[in-house]
Parts: structure tokens; sequence; C-alpha cells
């Protein structure tokens, strides 16, 4: 009898840490903590036993585990630390968790499939990355000015040089242990120092550009829309946690920009982007810089190669849902941004349903020609130019965009799961739908 308690105890123990690791790969990619919870209690419900009591933080995982007929609970956490974006990775974890749902696997061979997952270096090499930041900031300059010829090419140029430049460096930073802030400081001034350069050089506005398709390569999309989702489905104390990450690098990315600026100003640089973004603008180079900043943020978030066509595509409908509302029906950037990014959100979960996947995969690239990286850098440079006021305004319109994409995106995915009756991983009722009225 003793025998059977201890072998029930390590097959219990085994379970919770799978779940568990499992659920930290999921949490560390970027998956909302609802999405964490239903995982880990549909591996846990799979392999028998149900009635677990999962909590996920930021940073903190755990199981519990009351037996029926046993007066004592097993309890096991993990420290999720690494939050790095592999969607490659997190598309494997997704079909592992439904392979076990399904009943198709035992759990030392899931322990030994996601030990592969965790090992597996990714669909790009390493060297792709400085690249695909570069390719980034180069098509966000573009579509920032909207217009093409020499002047452009340049900026193109030169914003792509400093993004790779930037990535270089905090990568750098980061294997010497550097904390992440002082990195985003550090990617910002190469972008910022090139585009004071070349708009002292004569080039003009260009300079512009260049810094803002830097910021573009910097802003941290992912984790601002994770932060907002886990707010919106009540995991408040994670959602607390994402976005305070969010404002300390987007901190970070303002002070790298705010300590080269006034370099500009001793050099005479002339940055005046008012007099452009949004003037004359090509909708057809816009559009294909779109889907470029789709496929280059697709490649930094190791999307694998196959769905690079539809997340780029995602991308681009949404960038002309924007495009169309704001040029042509006269409606502002944030309700416009909020709806481009509900089409977003709505496309990435039908085509996650159909692939038997998340929707990250196809939702977060495509979220990139979205990010408020000109109203950011807009706020930025009236600081720094004695013009507070409208510097706060620019930034309280940049976190009011920022809220629109986050919260559009969350609202397009529910409307696809309310169509299609998508279920999470268990088929329990969700917290976030059980009606408090506030009290």
């Amino acid at each position: 009898m003793q025998d059977t308690s201890v072998t029930q105890a390590r097959y219990v123990s085994e379970v919770l840490e799978f779940a568990l690791a499992l659920g930290e790969l999921l949490l560390s990619s970027g998956q909302g903590a609802e999405d964490v919870e239903a995982a880990m209690l549909g591996i846990t419900d799979a392999y028998g036993l149900p009635g677990c009591d999962p909590q996920v933080t930021f940073t903190m995982l755990s199981l519990s585990y009351l037996p029926d007929d046993e007066p004592v609970f097993q309890t096991a956490t993990r420290t999720a630390r690494r939050r790095a974006a592999d969607h490659s990775r997190l598309e494997a974890a997704h079909k592992l968790v439904a392979s076990v749902v399904a009943g198709t696997v035992d759990v030392s061979t899931a322990r030994s499939r996601l030990d592969r997952i965790r090992a597996h270096p990714g669909p790009y090499p390493r060297w792709t990355a400085p690249l695909a930041a570069g390719a980034l900031a180069g098509s966000a300059s573009l579509l920032v000015g909207g217009h093409w010829g020499p002047l452009a090419v340049v900026g193109f140029i030169t914003a792509f040089c400093a993004a790779a430049a930037g990535d270089l460096l905090a990568v750098r930073l980061g294997r010497a242990g550097v904390p992440e802030f002082y990195q985003f400081i550090a990617g910002a001034v190469p972008a910022s120092v090139s585009g004071v350069l070349l708009a002292a050089a004569g080039a003009g506005l260009q300079g512009s550009f260049v810094i803002t398709g830097g910021l573009y390569a910097l802003l941290p999309g992912r984790a601002l829309v994770a932060g907002v989702e886990d707010g919106l489905t009540t995991f408040y104390l994670t959602a607390g946690a994402r976005l305070l990450e969010v404002g300390y690098l987007v901190t970070g990315i303002v002070l790298g920009v705010l300590v080269v600026l006034p370099a500009g100003d001793y050099l005479g640089a002339e940055l005046r982007p008012e007099e452009s973004f949004g003037r004359d603008s090509l909708p057809a180079l816009q559009l294909l810089t779109a889907f470029m900043v789709s496929a280059a943020l697709a490649v930094l978030l190791q999307c694998p190669p196959r769905i690079l066509l539809l997340v780029t595509a995602n991308g681009a409908a949404g960038w002309t849902v924007f495009g169309a509302l704001t040029a042509q029906a006269d409606i502002s950037a944030v309700l416009a941004t909020g709806a481009a990014a509900g089409l977003v959100g709505l496309f990435g979960q039908l085509l996650a349903r159909r692939r038997g996947t998340t929707s990250l995969l196809y939702v977060t690239a495509a979220l990139g020609p979205l990010l408020p990286g000109s109203a950011v850098y807009l706020g930025i440079l009236a600081f720094v130019q004695g013009r507070t006021d409208q510097g706060l305004t620019e930034l309280s319109r940049a976190a009011a965009l920022a809220l629109a994409l986050a919260v559009g995106v969350h609202a397009g995915r529910e409307m696809a799961r309310l169509a299609e009756h998508i279920p999470l991983y268990t088929g329990r009722p969700r917290d976030a739908a059980q009606q408090t009225r506030g009290y």
C-alpha cells in the first residue's frame, strides 16, 4: 500500500513539474496568463489530476493538487526568468499541449518532447537578427515618410545600418550581464546619432524618419499586448508587472534618444517632422513597407518560415484598414488603430484556429506597422525643443494609440472565439466572464 502511495506521489510530481515547465515556456514567450493557466489545467486534467489549482504571475507559476481521498496536497512552483521571443517554440509548445489533451502522448514522452523544443535553436540563424532589425527600421522610415526618392533611399540605408548596430550593441551588453533597461538605452543611440548627423549634413527631414524607424525596431509591442490582455482577463497582478516592464523599456528608449537630440541643436540639425509626417504619402509604397515591417518583425520573433506570408499579409491588411479610415473616412488615428488591430486580432485567431496553434504567431508581428513610433518621437523632440505642452500631448497620444492597439487586438480575438465557439484547453468557465457588477 505504501509503495502504491509513493508511486502515485511520484507520478503527481512528474505531471505537475511537466505542466509548470510548459507553462513557463508559454509565459516567457509572451502568452497571456489566462492561456497559460488553461494549458496547465488541460495537461493535469488529461493526466488524471482534476481539480488542480494554478497560479500564474509575471515571474512565478505554481500548481497545487489535492486528491479527494488524501488529506495531504502536493504543490510545485517554478520561476520564469527567461523572456525570449521565439514563436517557433511557442507553436511547438501549443501543439504538444494539444497532443496531451487528445491523450496521444504519455507524460515521460511529453517531457522529452518539451526538452527538445526548449533546446531547438530556432528557424533562423543568429546573424539574421541584426539584419531583420535593420530591415524593420529601414522599412518603418519609409512607412512614416510615405514617399520615394534619393533622400528616402539614403534614409532607408541609414536607418538599416543604425538599427543593426543598435541590435548588436544591445546583444553585446546582454551577454555582459547588463540589465535590459540599459540595453534599450544603448539600442536607441545609434539611430538617434545617425538621424541627427543626417539632418545636420543637409539631408533635411530624413533624419527624423531614421530616428522614428529606429523606435519601431525597439518598441515592446509584444509585452504591451500581453499586459493589456492579462488585465482584460482579470490577471491584474501579471498585467501590472508586464505594463510596468513596458514602462521601463519605453523610458529606456526615450532616454536613448534624449541623450542625443540636444547635440542636434548644437550641430544645427533641423528636425521638423511635423512638416512631413503624413504629407504627400504614396499609399502603394506605404502598403509595401507595412508588409516589409511585418516580415522583418516576424523574423525577429522567430516565426516559422511557412507562415511568414500569412503574418505579413495580416499586417498589410491591418495597415490598409488604418490608412483607409484615417485618409478616406477622416477618422481619428486612435479609433482607426483600434479598428485595424481588431481586424488583425480577428484574422489571427481564425488562422490559429485552422492550424491548431496560438494566435500570437499571426498577430504580434502583424501589429508592427501600427506601433506609435512617430508619436513617441514627436513627443521626445517637443520636450528637447522646450515645447513641454506639445510633448505631453504627443506622448499621451502615443499612450492612447498603444492602448487602442492592445484592446483592439484582444477584442478581435474574442470576436473570433465567439463566432466559432473556440474553447480554451479546458471546458471550464472563464473567470474573466463572471459578472461582479464592480462589487
